[in-house]
């Protein structure tokens, strides 16, 4: 579904929400990625791997609505995303990037995104790894992490977000691979069919895909290849 027009008919169908919340803090998770901790509404609920649209509160900033999912827990008492920032481009990722604690952001209805359905496979690019945050978080904290691996492919080791909470939460089954640099403690290969037929030995269980939209549309591809079925194969739903 268009995701312009998916906002257009939920709009028309529901009263839209707002929520005016501030930054509490921001920091640094890479030389590119911010984590941004927010003020929480009262009594506000949502299911890990769901998204929100979020706009600066600024005048100018006022009709740039962009989605980024929630990285926290339900039972925080803050809220927390972690946003890659576009630094090259004058975009709302870039203006968010140079906000301040005591700076004010508008977060409207929480919506679709990545729901948990079982264990399985989680296969990430890049900043695509936010859906899984809060999903591997809550597992974790409900001793239910079980045989859930995550596969993560990145350009080079200084992309790799969370490096060190996605070890302690998996050990062995966080698997990385790096597509531009040549590492010793990491594998050194794309992330395509072959690399996945040697990964992934079960193809009965479920597997989350989240990325860029060609990565995600070629790995459901290889997966439908190597016979999984489609609906083991988890992706975004708007």
């Amino acid at each position: 579904m268009n995701f312009t027009y998916f906002n257009i008919f939920i709009m028309a169908e529901y009263p839209d929400e707002e929520h005016v919340v501030k930054i509490i803090k921001t920091e640094n998770v890479t030389h590119n990625v911010k984590r941004f901790t927010l003020s929480k509404p009262v009594s506000y609920v949502f299911t890990p791997g769901q998204a929100t649209d979020i706009v600066i509160n600024l005048p100018e900033w006022k009709k740039e609505r962009r989605p980024f999912t929630f990285t926290c827990l339900n039972d925080w008492p803050t809220l927390e995303f972690t946003i890659k920032i576009y630094s090259d481009h004058e975009g709302v990722t870039n203006k968010l990037g140079s906000l301040k604690v005591g700076d004010e952001l508008i977060l409207h209805d929480i919506w679709g995104a990545i729901h948990y359905k079982g264990e399985g496979v989680f296969i990430a690019g890049g900043a695509g790894v936010t859906p899984f945050i809060a999903i591997l978080r809550q597992l974790y904290k409900d001793n239910k992490i079980d045989n859930n691996k995550l596969i993560f492919s990145n350009k080079t080791s200084h992309d790799i977000i969370l490096k060190d909470e996605f070890t302690k939460i998996l050990g062995d089954n966080f698997i990385n691979t790096l597509t531009e640099e040549e590492n010793p403690h990491y594998e050194h290969k794309k992330l395509d069919a072959d690399y996945l037929k040697e990964k992934i030995k079960n193809l009965d269980q479920y597997f989350y895909i989240c990325g860029p939209d060609a990565m995600i549309e070629d790995i459901k591809k290889d997966l439908l290849e190597l016979g999984v079925k489609e609906d083991k194969i988890v992706i975004e739903e708007f």
